[in-house]
């Protein structure tokens, strides 16, 4: 196996790229009594055209089709559920869906390869019907009518509606009811059949592990399945500017919620640099409007914001933005202090001591995911997903000068490429 170290953390990750293509991550941590471990598939709600890599054919599918086989993978022809059967070995269990992937996943102290009997079952082995397909439409036609009514998810799609036109980021992972009327246990099969190809797939295990022992676990318990061409993923051209600067509704909500964003233009172009320049984000991000910056303070002490915004970077090779969102009773207000400090800092310069406090901040912040079994696993798979090794953000944190985060400043955080999404209280009538 392949041996990463990261000295500066004293941690190991144990890589191998198996004969089927799938690679394996084992994290030991032998110190902790947890044990942690996901499957994922680089298969996400963005994945709606691609070409079949044995055939050639290129296919469309609907919206949704990703998190609907994830919904289908646990249900088995004898009638029971993987997930309950997860559940009852005293495990916690949970499989998600995202743009990019999705994963299946298990926590637990004891019975771990009970667990891992379940899992590499069931993902292993799809079941799907006429009837189980047209059951699981009305149970998920809920879930997408229940997000429909939740502000900040409203919130978080007409964001990304403001900064994109026709880039599948704006599409809801679920997909809507009527997409999903259009999914049959057909199209589910080809889907699982492309995607969940080894060669598609990471595992990342995390605990306390010999890892050469645990692959030979893992390597056992695999069906024989040969390696794939990869998948040619087609998606609509890159979008030079944003959508629409503002979009607003009104929902039942106490307080009006925001969410500002930024539409990154660069995105991941320089792949080399992505880590440095997410660093760097992260930084400017906790400077402008994070819990010690003169902005947050100014506006909490006004009772313009009463908490610390969310803030995030997102991107992939198909997008990447910038969202800081929360509540305030004048979001706009907001938006223009944010604008004036952004400005400020792009004419005056970032201030050394600021800038060095909030630096070893962020780096604290990498260190402490390091604590949690569950935080190590699923981010080295995420990171994988998009071709990163997840020790290069401690790696590359000397490399984020003050002079590289104010060139990122004046790069990424630009006016005509900032918008917002407003959640406003229904007005009595």
């Amino acid at each position: 196996m392949e041996i990463i170290e990261n000295s500066r953390i004293k941690e190991k990750a144990y890589i191998e790229k198996l004969e089927n293509g799938m690679k394996v991550i084992i994290i030991p941590k032998p110190n902790l009594d947890k044990k942690y471990i996901i499957w994922g598939t680089h298969f996400g709600s963005i994945d709606n055209r691609f070409i079949m890599p044995k055939t050639g054919e290129e296919v469309f599918i609907p919206d949704g089709v990703a998190h609907f086989l994830e919904h289908k993978m646990f249900e088995q022809p004898n009638g029971t559920n993987s997930l309950d059967t997860l559940m009852a070995l005293g495990l916690e269990a949970n499989a998600y869906t995202t743009n990019d992937h999705t994963a299946y996943l298990f926590e637990c102290t004891d019975n771990f390869y009970e667990g891992l009997d379940e899992l590499m079952d069931y993902v292993q082995h799809p079941y799907f019907t006429d009837e189980n397909v047209e059951k699981e439409k009305g149970i998920i036609a809920q879930e997408i009518k229940m997000y429909d009514d939740e502000p900040n998810w409203r919130l978080y799609m007409n964001a990304m509606d403001c900064m994109y036109k026709n880039n599948p980021i704006k599409i809801d992972i679920a997909g809507s009811v009527e997409s999903i009327s259009k999914i049959t246990p057909e199209v589910l099969y080809k889907c699982y059949n492309t995607f969940y190809n080894p060669s598609n797939m990471i595992m990342v295990v995390c605990g306390n592990f010999v890892p050469e022992e645990l692959l030979k676990e893992i390597k056992k318990r695999l069906l024989p399945k040969e390696a794939q061409d990869e998948i040619k993923r087609i998606y609509p051209p890159k979008e030079n500017s944003i959508n629409k600067e503002y979009k607003e509704v009104e929902m039942e909500v106490s307080m009006p919620i925001f969410a500002i964003g930024y539409k990154d233009m660069e995105g991941m172009e320089n792949k080399s640099e992505i880590v440095k320049k997410h660093i760097a984000i992260e930084i400017l991000l906790n400077m402008i409007i994070g819990k010690s910056s003169e902005t947050y303070k100014e506006l909490y002490e006004k009772g313009v914001l009463i908490s610390q915004p969310d803030i995030d970077y997102e991107f992939s090779d198909e997008y990447a933005h910038i969202t800081i969102s929360g509540e305030s009773k004048a979001p706009q207000t907001v938006k223009e202090k944010i604008e004036e400090t952004v400005e400020k800092f792009k004419e005056d310069g970032l201030d050394n001591e600021h800038f060095e406090r909030i630096r070893r901040k962020v780096y604290g912040d990498y260190v402490a995911e390091y604590n949690s079994v569950g935080d190590i696993a699923r981010m080295f798979l995420a990171d994988s997903m998009k071709g990163i090794n997840s020790f290069d953000y401690i790696d590359e944190y000397d490399h984020v000068t003050k002079e590289y985060t104010e060139k990122i400043l004046k790069n990424v955080f630009k006016k005509e490429n900032m918008v917002m999404s407003v959640v406003k209280c229904k007005q009595d009538k």
